[in-house]
């Protein structure tokens, strides 16, 4: 009986003791935070003696901050292996890094400025470079490209440096990384033709076509294609980038026919906005016109956008047209999805005439780079732009014949 009454007192004692641990663990939490809300708020109003307002730092003590340490890759469109005018920051390309015995650190997609930023501190848990070592970081190249600068994979050392803002100083940075698109050019056809390759007034390659879907890769040198068959003759200077043809259809523009190239700087100042009608002289619906700065990790926006400039895209991943009473040559324009969350997203175009459905293709689309789609339609009035599964795609560089 004795024992059956003391249970109940011990478990009484046990729960008060509980309690109190709480409520001094509470306490003492509460105490710091006012005596860390104290500091920041002294530090805040700063200090009212102006003697030491420009006085050089004397204390050099071990560094307790972090810094980027980053690897800069770069569309190089030119493909001369150097970050120029014509070249731009590259945003999603993956960047490894490695420590001196090979282990994985941490794998990082480069931001809309074309950097892939480890953190770098001798004191941070969070930093992924902590130590006094050798590093090497590696850019996973996206398949079918060339990498320009021949440096996908690089090892530099860190080492300690005191009073410095991370503790640690690397030997130089990751030397910049220039990645050149894959090139190639597909089609569907119906009948039989030939596709010539030309790089500077040179025939490069000639193909026989056979009916039904083709795919060529193009030379680096290649400027210009050529498909010749009565009634399919077209010839198209080539960009950059991949080309698609899309349907081969009989009567495309002439090859010395006036190009007018559409941009959408003249949109606004602002960096976003709905495309008003009678831009370019077109009625607009459901496209926006943003920077490549605008959203935060947009890979396509940024690596879709040729100008630097602003680009067009279907507004919430929308169906969206352009179009014109009077009709109008649709020569190409250049596609890019927006995200890479949406690698692959497949892009509806299709074209009108009055009622008249003219040409209705499927395009295959990327983040990483736009595509060239050039149907080189003499005469259409509405062309309607749709995805698939509804992500944004993203249009620059609209060429009309007018």
């Amino acid at each position: 009986m004795f024992s059956s009454q003391r249970i109940p007192a011990v478990a009484d004692n046990a729960l008060v003791l509980f309690i109190s641990v709480l409520v001094i663990a509470g306490a003492i939490a509460l105490i710091a935070l006012a005596l860390r809300w104290r500091r920041k708020r002294r530090r805040a109003r700063g200090n009212p003696n102006p003697a030491g307002d420009y006085a050089p730092r004397t204390a050099w003590g071990s560094g307790r901050g972090a810094l980027n340490y980053s690897s800069f890759v770069f569309m190089d469109v030119d493909g001369d292996g150097k970050f120029g005018k014509t070249d731009r920051p590259m945003g999603g390309i993956v960047v490894r890094a490695f420590d001196d015995n090979g282990a994985f650190l941490a794998a990082v997609r480069t931001n809309n400025g074309g950097f892939a930023n480890f953190v770098m501190s001798a004191k941070k848990h969070r930093a992924v470079l902590r130590r006094v070592g050798t590093y090497r970081f590696s850019v996973s190249v996206p398949k079918g490209w060339r990498v320009s600068t021949g440096n996908e994979e690089q090892s530099l050392r860190l080492s300690k440096l005191s009073g410095s803002p991370a503790g640690l100083v690397g030997e130089d940075l990751p030397a910049m990384v220039g990645l050149s698109p894959a090139r190639f050019v597909r089609g569907i056809t119906e009948a039989d033709a030939t596709l010539s390759v030309l790089g500077k007034g040179r025939q490069l390659e000639t193909r026989e076509l056979l009916p039904g879907d083709f795919l060529v890769g193009l030379n680096a040198d290649a400027d210009t294609l050529a498909i010749s068959r009565s009634g399919l003759d077209r010839r198209l200077a080539l960009s950059p980038y991949p080309t698609d043809l899309g349907f081969l259809r009989p009567d495309a523009i002439a090859a010395d026919a006036a190009l007018e190239t559409i941009g959408f700087e003249a949109v606004t100042v602002l960096p976003f906005q709905k495309i008003p009608s009678g831009h370019a002289g077109l009625e607009w619906r459901n496209f926006n016109a943003l920077t490549s700065q605008y959203v935060k990790n947009s890979e396509g926006y940024l690596n879709g956008n040729l100008s630097l400039g602003h680009v067009a895209y279907t507004s919430s991943g929308h169906p969206a047209e352009f179009a014109r009473k009077v009709p109008f040559g649709f020569h190409s324009v250049m596609l890019t999805a927006a995200w890479l969350a949406s690698e692959g997203e497949v892009a509806l175009v299709e074209s009108w005439l009055g009622d008249e459905l003219v040409a209705s293709d499927e395009i295959a689309l990327s983040a990483l780079a736009p595509i060239h789609y050039a149907p080189m339609l003499k005469a259409v009035t509405r062309v309607r732009i749709s995805t698939k599964h509804y992500w944004q795609a993203v249009l620059d560089r609209l060429v009309l014949v007018r």
